[in-house]
């Protein structure tokens, strides 16, 4: 009983802090957003699907002429392999991802009649979708949240803030669930890789960090 009220005190805190945290953060990124250039839901799982180990930057080089190229659903259906791989080779993994990308336009033409899906459980059937993933498609393509995508910046973060202990994204982004409010599930996370990249590096100590207040120190 003692160790559930704890549980449960721990909890409370945790939540009034993650506030704190979230209005800084909309004081000093009001408009964050996704960093990718898109204009359809498909676009958008290319996009995230290429942009796993490269900068968004050298993703969105790459689909610049790719969207061009492939206007349609069809034409990535159509796509001849080689080919396609190499209109995404300056970026790595490439040929996993072409496999990925043309199997997927296939799965949406035989399976959804040509729509992305707009829930986790179908968006996870799909190849290189993971949570993450999957999160991100949601809330930047049909503005639903249901989960926080977890990449480097928002693991690292809300570790330095203490608001998870856990290392793994799947459980960060469960015990983030529970103590952020589920409105700010979709828009959190590219306020908090914004404050990364401009405040807070990996090899940050932070001397002039503005939420350095809501650091953790390690033991």
């Amino acid at each position: 009983m003692k160790k559930r009220k704890q549980e449960k005190r721990n909890i409370k805190k945790l939540k009034e802090k993650a506030l704190k945290i979230i209005k800084e953060l909309d004081k000093l990124f009001p408009e964050s957003k996704i960093a990718l250039n898109f204009s359809n839901p498909w676009e958008l799982y290319v996009a995230v699907v290429l942009s796993a180990r490269n900068r968004d930057d050298m993703v969105n080089k790459v689909t610049e002429n790719l969207f061009k190229k492939y206007k349609t659903l069809e034409d990535y259906v159509n796509a001849k392999f080689d080919e396609f791989a190499k209109d995404i080779s300056k970026l790595g993994l490439y040929k996993q991802k072409a496999k990925y990308i043309l199997t997927a336009a296939k799965i949406l033409k035989e399976k959804y009649n040509g729509k992305l899906p707009d829930n986790m459980e179908e968006l996870l059937k799909l190849p290189g979708v993971g949570r993450k993933t999957a999160n991100i498609i949601l809330w930047n393509a049909y503005k639903k949240a249901e989960g926080i995508a977890v990449d480097t910046h928002v693991r690292r973060l809300s570790r330095l803030f203490g608001l998870t202990k856990n290392s793994n994204p799947d459980k960060i982004e469960k015990d983030l669930m529970e103590i952020i409010p589920k409105e700010r599930w979709g828009d959190l996370p590219y306020k908090l890789i914004d404050y990364g990249r401009k405040y807070c590096s990996a090899r940050c100590k932070h001397k002039n960090c503005p939420l350095r207040k809501f650091i953790v120190k390690k033991k």
